[in-house]
Protein backbone atom coordinates (compact mmCIF):
# COMPACT_ATOMS: atom_id res chain seq x y z
CA UNK A 1 0.00 0.00 0.00
CA UNK A 2 2.78 2.45 0.87
CA UNK A 3 4.56 1.83 -2.43
CA UNK A 4 1.34 2.26 -4.43
CA UNK A 5 0.34 5.55 -2.77
CA UNK A 6 3.94 6.82 -3.01
CA UNK A 7 4.03 6.23 -6.76
CA UNK A 8 0.63 7.91 -7.02
CA UNK A 9 1.89 10.88 -4.94
CA UNK A 10 4.98 11.36 -7.12
CA UNK A 11 2.95 11.18 -10.32
CA UNK A 12 0.26 13.63 -9.21
CA UNK A 13 2.76 16.20 -7.93
CA UNK A 14 4.70 15.97 -11.19
CA UNK A 15 1.46 16.53 -13.08
CA UNK A 16 0.56 19.54 -10.85
CA UNK A 17 4.03 21.06 -10.79
CA UNK A 18 2.74 24.33 -12.27
CA UNK A 19 0.58 24.90 -9.16
CA UNK A 20 3.57 25.25 -6.83
CA UNK A 21 4.75 28.71 -5.83
CA UNK A 22 7.93 27.16 -4.42
CA UNK A 23 8.67 24.18 -6.64
CA UNK A 24 12.07 23.52 -5.06
CA UNK A 25 10.52 23.15 -1.62
CA UNK A 26 7.77 20.98 -3.08
CA UNK A 27 10.38 18.74 -4.71
CA UNK A 28 12.24 18.47 -1.40
CA UNK A 29 9.03 17.47 0.41
CA UNK A 30 8.24 14.82 -2.21
CA UNK A 31 11.76 13.40 -1.93
CA UNK A 32 11.49 13.31 1.87
CA UNK A 33 8.20 11.41 1.59
CA UNK A 34 9.74 8.92 -0.85
CA UNK A 35 12.72 8.41 1.47
CA UNK A 36 10.48 8.04 4.50
CA UNK A 37 8.45 5.43 2.64
CA UNK A 38 11.57 3.31 2.19
CA UNK A 39 12.67 3.83 5.81
CA UNK A 40 9.21 3.15 7.25
CA UNK A 41 8.79 -0.01 5.14
CA UNK A 42 12.07 -1.32 6.53
CA UNK A 43 11.28 -0.32 10.11
CA UNK A 44 7.80 -1.85 10.10
CA UNK A 45 9.15 -5.12 8.67
CA UNK A 46 10.50 -6.07 12.12
CA UNK A 47 7.89 -6.65 14.82
CA UNK A 48 10.28 -5.43 17.50
CA UNK A 49 10.57 -1.99 15.85
CA UNK A 50 6.82 -1.38 15.65
CA UNK A 51 6.80 0.85 18.70
CA UNK A 52 4.94 4.00 19.68
CA UNK A 53 7.80 6.37 18.69
CA UNK A 54 7.81 4.93 15.17
CA UNK A 55 4.04 5.28 14.80
CA UNK A 56 4.12 8.85 16.12
CA UNK A 57 6.99 9.79 13.80
CA UNK A 58 5.19 8.18 10.86
CA UNK A 59 2.04 10.22 11.42
CA UNK A 60 4.04 13.38 12.19
CA UNK A 61 5.72 13.19 8.76
CA UNK A 62 2.32 12.96 7.09
CA UNK A 63 0.86 15.86 9.11
CA UNK A 64 3.93 18.04 8.44
CA UNK A 65 3.63 17.44 4.68
CA UNK A 66 -0.07 18.33 4.76
CA UNK A 67 0.57 21.43 6.88
CA UNK A 68 3.33 22.65 4.51
CA UNK A 69 1.00 22.60 1.49
CA UNK A 70 -0.49 26.14 1.93
CA UNK A 71 3.04 27.59 2.18
CA UNK A 72 4.31 25.76 -0.93
CA UNK A 73 1.12 26.27 -2.93
CA UNK A 74 -1.31 29.17 -3.06
CA UNK A 75 -3.93 29.68 -0.37
CA UNK A 76 -6.69 28.33 -2.62
CA UNK A 77 -4.97 24.98 -3.18
CA UNK A 78 -7.14 22.02 -4.16
CA UNK A 79 -4.97 19.04 -3.19
CA UNK A 80 -2.29 18.56 -0.55
CA UNK A 81 1.23 17.47 -1.45
CA UNK A 82 1.02 13.99 0.14
CA UNK A 83 -2.55 13.36 -1.02
CA UNK A 84 -3.43 9.70 -0.52
CA UNK A 85 0.07 9.06 0.86
CA UNK A 86 -1.35 9.74 4.34
CA UNK A 87 -3.17 6.39 4.11
CA UNK A 88 0.08 4.61 5.09
CA UNK A 89 0.46 6.13 8.56
CA UNK A 90 -3.31 6.08 9.05
CA UNK A 91 -3.53 2.33 8.44
CA UNK A 92 -0.46 1.72 10.62
CA UNK A 93 -2.26 3.36 13.54
CA UNK A 94 -5.44 1.39 12.79
CA UNK A 95 -3.56 -1.92 12.72
CA UNK A 96 -1.63 -1.19 15.90
CA UNK A 97 -4.28 0.51 18.04
CA UNK A 98 -7.39 -0.78 16.29
CA UNK A 99 -10.45 1.44 15.89
CA UNK A 100 -9.31 4.00 18.47
CA UNK A 101 -5.96 4.44 16.76
CA UNK A 102 -7.66 4.68 13.38
CA UNK A 103 -10.07 7.31 14.66
CA UNK A 104 -7.36 9.46 16.29
CA UNK A 105 -5.10 9.34 13.22
CA UNK A 106 -8.04 10.08 10.90
CA UNK A 107 -9.13 13.04 13.02
CA UNK A 108 -5.61 14.53 13.03
CA UNK A 109 -5.22 14.09 9.27
CA UNK A 110 -8.68 15.60 8.64
CA UNK A 111 -7.92 18.57 10.87
CA UNK A 112 -4.54 19.21 9.19
CA UNK A 113 -6.27 19.13 5.80
CA UNK A 114 -9.27 21.33 6.62
CA UNK A 115 -7.89 23.98 8.99
CA UNK A 116 -5.66 25.82 6.45
CA UNK A 117 -8.37 25.89 3.75
CA UNK A 118 -10.34 29.06 3.10
CA UNK A 119 -13.08 27.12 1.30
CA UNK A 120 -14.19 23.51 1.72
CA UNK A 121 -15.86 22.08 -1.37
CA UNK A 122 -17.69 18.81 -1.91
CA UNK A 123 -14.50 16.99 -2.93
CA UNK A 124 -12.64 18.04 0.22
CA UNK A 125 -15.58 17.01 2.38
CA UNK A 126 -15.80 13.60 0.67
CA UNK A 127 -12.11 12.88 1.20
CA UNK A 128 -12.23 13.84 4.87
CA UNK A 129 -15.41 11.83 5.41
CA UNK A 130 -13.85 8.71 3.91
CA UNK A 131 -10.76 9.13 6.08
CA UNK A 132 -12.84 9.55 9.25
CA UNK A 133 -14.93 6.48 8.45
CA UNK A 134 -12.16 4.33 6.98
CA UNK A 135 -9.70 4.66 9.87
CA UNK A 136 -11.99 3.27 12.61
CA UNK A 137 -13.49 0.63 10.30
CA UNK A 138 -10.08 -0.72 9.29
CA UNK A 139 -9.00 -0.66 12.94
CA UNK A 140 -12.09 -2.59 14.00
CA UNK A 141 -11.56 -5.19 11.28
CA UNK A 142 -7.91 -5.58 12.27
CA UNK A 143 -8.91 -6.16 15.89
CA UNK A 144 -11.44 -8.79 14.79
CA UNK A 145 -8.90 -10.54 12.57
CA UNK A 146 -6.28 -10.58 15.30
CA UNK A 147 -8.79 -11.95 17.82
CA UNK A 148 -9.89 -14.67 15.39
CA UNK A 149 -6.25 -15.53 14.71
CA UNK A 150 -5.61 -15.94 18.45
CA UNK A 151 -8.72 -18.09 18.83
CA UNK A 152 -7.68 -20.18 15.81
CA UNK A 153 -4.19 -20.66 17.26
CA UNK A 154 -5.67 -21.67 20.62
CA UNK A 155 -8.04 -24.12 18.91
CA UNK A 156 -5.19 -25.62 16.90
CA UNK A 157 -3.08 -26.02 20.04
CA UNK A 158 -5.99 -27.64 21.87
CA UNK A 159 -6.64 -29.99 18.94
CA UNK A 160 -2.97 -30.94 18.78
CA UNK A 161 -2.91 -31.57 22.53
CA UNK A 162 -6.08 -33.68 22.29
CA UNK A 163 -4.58 -35.75 19.47
CA UNK A 164 -1.42 -36.30 21.49
CA UNK A 165 -3.45 -37.34 24.54
CA UNK A 166 -5.44 -39.75 22.38
CA UNK A 167 -2.25 -41.22 20.96
CA UNK A 168 -0.77 -41.65 24.43
CA UNK A 169 -4.04 -43.11 25.72
CA UNK A 170 -4.00 -45.70 22.92
CA UNK A 171 -0.38 -46.53 23.69
CA UNK A 172 -1.15 -46.91 27.40
CA UNK A 173 -4.27 -48.94 26.65
CA UNK A 174 -2.43 -51.26 24.29
CA UNK A 175 0.44 -51.75 26.70
CA UNK A 176 0.22 -50.96 30.38
CA UNK A 177 -3.53 -51.35 30.89
CA UNK A 178 -3.66 -54.68 29.11
CA UNK A 179 -0.77 -56.02 31.19
CA UNK A 180 -2.43 -54.87 34.41
CA UNK A 181 -5.71 -56.46 33.35
CA UNK A 182 -3.90 -59.71 32.55
CA UNK A 183 -2.16 -59.71 35.95
CA UNK A 184 -5.50 -59.07 37.61
CA UNK A 185 -7.20 -62.01 35.89
CA UNK A 186 -4.30 -64.43 36.33
CA UNK A 187 -3.84 -63.44 39.97
CA UNK A 188 -7.51 -63.96 40.78
CA UNK A 189 -7.40 -67.38 39.10
CA UNK A 190 -4.20 -68.45 40.92
CA UNK A 191 -5.47 -67.49 44.36
CA UNK A 192 -3.38 -67.03 47.48
CA UNK A 193 -0.77 -64.27 47.39
CA UNK A 194 -1.24 -64.00 43.66
CA UNK A 195 -4.85 -62.96 44.23
CA UNK A 196 -3.65 -59.99 46.30
CA UNK A 197 -1.24 -59.06 43.52
CA UNK A 198 -4.11 -59.28 41.05
CA UNK A 199 -6.25 -57.05 43.25
CA UNK A 200 -3.51 -54.40 43.41
CA UNK A 201 -3.04 -54.59 39.63
CA UNK A 202 -6.78 -54.04 39.22
CA UNK A 203 -6.69 -50.96 41.44
CA UNK A 204 -3.78 -49.50 39.49
CA UNK A 205 -5.53 -50.21 36.21
CA UNK A 206 -8.64 -48.33 37.34
CA UNK A 207 -6.55 -45.44 38.68
CA UNK A 208 -4.63 -45.14 35.42
CA UNK A 209 -7.82 -45.22 33.36
CA UNK A 210 -9.30 -42.54 35.60
CA UNK A 211 -6.20 -40.34 35.18
CA UNK A 212 -6.41 -40.60 31.38
CA UNK A 213 -10.10 -39.78 31.46
CA UNK A 214 -9.56 -36.76 33.70
CA UNK A 215 -7.23 -35.26 31.11
CA UNK A 216 -9.81 -35.84 28.37
CA UNK A 217 -12.52 -34.35 30.57
CA UNK A 218 -10.54 -31.09 30.85
CA UNK A 219 -10.29 -30.94 27.05
CA UNK A 220 -14.00 -31.52 26.59
CA UNK A 221 -14.91 -28.93 29.24
CA UNK A 222 -12.90 -26.32 27.32
CA UNK A 223 -15.39 -26.76 24.47
CA UNK A 224 -18.41 -26.11 26.73
CA UNK A 225 -19.29 -29.83 27.16
CA UNK A 226 -18.60 -32.67 29.57
CA UNK A 227 -16.78 -35.90 28.76
CA UNK A 228 -19.30 -38.59 29.68
CA UNK A 229 -16.69 -41.35 29.53
CA UNK A 230 -14.44 -39.52 31.98
CA UNK A 231 -17.34 -38.77 34.31
CA UNK A 232 -18.35 -42.46 34.38
CA UNK A 233 -14.75 -43.49 35.01
CA UNK A 234 -14.51 -41.12 37.98
CA UNK A 235 -17.85 -42.27 39.41
CA UNK A 236 -16.98 -45.95 39.01
CA UNK A 237 -13.60 -45.50 40.71
CA UNK A 238 -15.28 -44.01 43.79
CA UNK A 239 -18.08 -46.62 43.97
CA UNK A 240 -17.82 -49.35 46.65
CA UNK A 241 -18.39 -52.08 44.03
CA UNK A 242 -15.70 -53.43 41.77
CA UNK A 243 -16.68 -51.77 38.51
CA UNK A 244 -15.05 -52.30 35.13
CA UNK A 245 -15.65 -49.45 32.66
CA UNK A 246 -15.11 -49.85 28.91
CA UNK A 247 -15.25 -46.70 26.81
CA UNK A 248 -14.32 -45.55 23.30
CA UNK A 249 -10.71 -44.55 22.66
CA UNK A 250 -11.47 -40.81 22.73
CA UNK A 251 -13.76 -38.55 24.70
CA UNK A 252 -17.57 -38.68 24.59
CA UNK A 253 -18.54 -34.98 24.78
CA UNK A 254 -22.18 -34.32 25.71
CA UNK A 255 -24.14 -31.49 27.31
CA UNK A 256 -23.66 -31.10 31.05
CA UNK A 257 -27.27 -32.09 31.84
CA UNK A 258 -27.04 -35.24 29.71
CA UNK A 259 -23.80 -36.21 31.43
CA UNK A 260 -25.02 -35.56 34.98
CA UNK A 261 -28.35 -37.39 34.53
CA UNK A 262 -26.76 -40.35 32.74
CA UNK A 263 -24.08 -40.71 35.42
CA UNK A 264 -26.77 -40.53 38.11
CA UNK A 265 -28.79 -43.27 36.38
CA UNK A 266 -25.72 -45.51 36.10
CA UNK A 267 -24.92 -44.88 39.76
CA UNK A 268 -28.48 -45.94 40.66
CA UNK A 269 -27.95 -49.18 38.70
CA UNK A 270 -24.72 -49.85 40.60
CA UNK A 271 -26.36 -49.01 43.92
CA UNK A 272 -29.04 -51.62 43.20
CA UNK A 273 -26.32 -54.18 42.53
CA UNK A 274 -24.65 -53.28 45.83
CA UNK A 275 -27.92 -53.64 47.77
CA UNK A 276 -29.40 -56.74 46.11
CA UNK A 277 -26.28 -58.69 45.09
CA UNK A 278 -23.75 -57.56 47.67
CA UNK A 279 -20.38 -55.81 47.89
CA UNK A 280 -18.59 -58.85 46.46
CA UNK A 281 -20.37 -58.48 43.12
CA UNK A 282 -18.71 -57.19 39.98
CA UNK A 283 -20.34 -54.77 37.54
CA UNK A 284 -19.40 -53.80 34.03
CA UNK A 285 -20.19 -50.46 32.35
CA UNK A 286 -19.92 -50.23 28.57
CA UNK A 287 -20.17 -46.86 26.80
CA UNK A 288 -20.94 -46.69 23.09
CA UNK A 289 -21.07 -43.39 21.20
CA UNK A 290 -22.78 -42.75 17.88
CA UNK A 291 -23.30 -39.40 16.09
CA UNK A 292 -26.96 -39.26 17.14
CA UNK A 293 -27.06 -41.12 20.46
CA UNK A 294 -25.05 -42.59 23.31
CA UNK A 295 -25.72 -46.00 24.84
CA UNK A 296 -24.53 -47.08 28.28
CA UNK A 297 -24.87 -50.70 29.35
CA UNK A 298 -24.60 -51.73 33.01
CA UNK A 299 -24.30 -55.47 33.73
CA UNK A 300 -23.67 -57.43 36.93
CA UNK A 301 -22.91 -61.05 37.81
CA UNK A 302 -25.77 -61.49 40.28
CA UNK A 303 -28.60 -64.04 40.25
CA UNK A 304 -30.90 -61.79 38.26
CA UNK A 305 -34.21 -60.14 39.12
CA UNK A 306 -37.19 -62.32 39.89
CA UNK A 307 -40.05 -62.13 37.42
CA UNK A 308 -42.48 -59.34 38.30
CA UNK A 309 -40.20 -57.94 41.02
CA UNK A 310 -39.81 -54.52 39.37
CA UNK A 311 -43.56 -54.15 38.80
CA UNK A 312 -44.26 -55.19 42.37
CA UNK A 313 -41.78 -52.66 43.77
CA UNK A 314 -43.33 -49.87 41.69
CA UNK A 315 -46.83 -50.86 42.85
CA UNK A 316 -45.62 -50.67 46.46
CA UNK A 317 -44.40 -47.11 45.87
CA UNK A 318 -40.72 -48.00 45.75
CA UNK A 319 -39.70 -45.86 42.79
CA UNK A 320 -35.94 -46.42 42.82
CA UNK A 321 -35.87 -48.05 39.40
CA UNK A 322 -38.84 -46.19 37.95
CA UNK A 323 -37.59 -42.75 38.97
CA UNK A 324 -33.82 -42.95 39.46
CA UNK A 325 -33.14 -44.92 36.30
CA UNK A 326 -36.06 -44.95 33.86
CA UNK A 327 -37.32 -41.50 34.90
CA UNK A 328 -33.98 -39.79 34.43
CA UNK A 329 -33.38 -41.32 31.01
CA UNK A 330 -36.97 -40.60 29.92
CA UNK A 331 -36.52 -36.94 30.86
CA UNK A 332 -33.61 -36.86 28.43
CA UNK A 333 -35.82 -38.30 25.68
CA UNK A 334 -34.17 -41.71 25.91
CA UNK A 335 -35.08 -45.25 26.89
CA UNK A 336 -33.98 -47.60 29.67
CA UNK A 337 -34.48 -51.33 29.14
CA UNK A 338 -33.52 -54.22 31.39
CA UNK A 339 -32.66 -57.82 30.65
CA UNK A 340 -32.22 -60.36 33.45
CA UNK A 341 -31.59 -64.03 34.00
CA UNK A 342 -29.50 -66.47 35.97
CA UNK A 343 -26.41 -64.86 34.41
CA UNK A 344 -27.18 -61.49 36.03
CA UNK A 345 -28.90 -58.24 35.10
CA UNK A 346 -28.13 -55.78 32.33
CA UNK A 347 -29.52 -52.28 31.92
CA UNK A 348 -29.24 -50.55 28.55
CA UNK A 349 -29.59 -46.75 28.70
CA UNK A 350 -29.94 -44.97 25.37
CA UNK A 351 -29.97 -41.17 25.18
CA UNK A 352 -30.41 -39.24 21.90
CA UNK A 353 -27.98 -36.38 21.22
CA UNK A 354 -29.97 -34.53 18.55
Amino acid sequence: MRVVVTVNMVGLNAYRRDSFQQPDVALAIVLVLVAWTAVATWLYSDRGRRTTPLLVADLAVALAAVAATPWVKSEGFDATIPGFWVIGPLLAWAVHWHWRGGLVAAALVAAADLVPRTDVDQGNYGNVFLVLVGGPVVGYLCASLQRMARERDAAERAAAAAQERTRLARAVHDGVLQVLALVQRRGAAAGGEWAELGRLAGEQERSLRSLIRQQDTVSAAAGGQVDLAGALEAMATAHPLRVEVATPGGTVPVDERVASETVAAVRACLDNVLVHVGPAATAWVLVQAAPDAITVSVRDDGPGIAAGRLEEAEAQGRLGVASSIRGRIADLGGTATVATGTWGTEWELTVPLA
